[in-house]
């Protein structure tokens, strides 16, 4: 069974801890949705990976008594915020604990997490996409007065103009064309990865993926004309108001009342959609989404799905009863009706698996897991077509 599951985690990137905790690798997982790339894991994995520690296999007995010994003390008293809160990581925690337990118990699964950062794919197998050693910051592009101006070369690879010579490639015919890279769809339609450039830098295109890189203010461009086309999957990863991220000056944040101008409703498929928000731990912000945002965006909630992360040894990344820093984020997903939905149509769809639990190895500051085949792919949706949006921070890497 485990020689099984290491054979799926190998092609797809999944390995089910338990019937409803997945432990992920977002590098084969994304790697899936190239042809002629594939993501550096060094570069992907960029902390969490000591040589000092890595070597070391936890034990949970062992894991749990450390969590105990240096546990931080709760504040004396919790204000009614705070209350519900505690409330709420309480009831999650047991789901956490049973995920981590399982994960220290699949050792085969740990020698290969050990692995992960050196994991990438063989000599002459394929080019790997690496972090550029100085990156463009499309925010700072996108505010100046040019922007409309900036365009973005794609390069095709035409693999039926490949020219061989006893096996071996000669040529390669490349077809170039000239885009405007803000404001503007950009999109692969073809069976190969796009090569793009822009400003000297480099970008690939994963074959049928687009992106529409502007200013939320713009975000009316993407409202379908026709309802039909609309998007049956929405993604958010909102720059939360962050007092880390201030500091840290990682990027820009936004006040939460200016999200509740979002057009999540227009933008969905005259059928429905279902949304996906990344959030943050903090009440304040919780409750916000919860009496607030959903309701004016027209969502109904549905289930909570929670990332739980963890070092290359597959220890927690923080202390799991950590008071204002916990090892752990939520995703909300609730389903926005569209025009043509009815009660008889809510029903015949397949109920969304709540409390569901994924683990993986962290990325860069902010960066989230892609968990949508293993997490909300199972959600029926009414549209034939697969139809999606993700709406977050800019990207700023050649392997985003």
């Amino acid at each position: 069974m485990k020689n099984n599951q290491l054979q799926l985690f190998s092609e797809s990137g999944i390995y089910q801890l338990t019937s409803n905790a997945f432990f992920i690798d977002p590098v084969r997982i994304l790697n899936r949705s190239y042809t002629r790339f594939r993501v550096s894991p060094s570069t992907y994995y960029s902390r969490f990976f000591d040589s000092s520690n890595s070597t070391q296999v936890p034990k949970a007995s062992e894991d749990s008594r450390k969590r105990k010994r240096k546990q931080k003390k709760k504040p004396q008293s919790l204000n009614e915020r705070e209350q519900i809160a505690d409330r709420r990581h309480q009831e999650v925690k047991p789901l956490l604990l049973k995920a981590h337990e399982a994960l220290i118990e699949a050792t085969d699964l740990l020698k290969v997490l050990r692995n992960l950062r050196n994991d990438g794919c063989a000599v002459g197998e394929c080019k790997e996409l690496s972090e550029e050693s100085s990156e463009l910051s499309f925010m700072e592009l996108g505010s100046v007065w040019q922007a409309p101006l900036y365009e973005i070369v794609l390069n095709y690879y035409q693999d039926d103009k490949t020219f061989h010579n006893g096996g071996s490639v000669l040529a390669q015919s490349i077809e170039q064309s000239v885009t405007p890279v803000f404001n503007n769809l950009v999109a692969n339609e073809g069976s190969c990865d796009i090569e793009a450039e822009l400003f000297n830098h480099k970008y690939i295109i994963p074959i049928r993926s687009c992106f529409y890189m502007s200013d939320l203010r713009q975000i009316e461009n993407l409202i379908p004309a026709d309802s039909d086309c609309g998007f049956n999957l929405i993604v958010i990863d909102p720059p939360w108001e962050n007092g880390s991220a201030h500091q840290k000056l990682r990027y820009p944040t936004l006040p939460n009342r200016y999200y509740l101008s979002l057009p999540v409703k227009q933008l969905c498929h005259t059928s429905g959609s279902l949304v996906a928000l990344w959030v943050t731990n903090r009440e304040k912000l919780r409750g916000f989404v919860e009496n607030d945002l959903f309701p004016k965006w027209g969502v109904k909630y549905a289930a909570n799905f929670y990332w739980l992360k963890v070092k290359a040894n597959g220890m927690m990344t923080g202390e799991l009863d950590l008071f204002h820093h916990r090892p752990y984020e939520c995703l909300l997903l609730g389903y926005c009706e569209g025009k043509e939905t009815d009660s008889d149509n809510i029903t015949r769809l397949n109920p969304i698996p709540d409390n569901r639990v994924f683990v993986s190895v962290p990325g860069d500051y902010s960066r989230k897991p892609p968990i949508g085949e293993a997490g909300y792919s199972e959600y029926n949706c009414l549209v034939p077509q697969n139809a999606e949006i993700s709406l977050r921070q800019p990207m700023t890497k050649q392997w985003e």
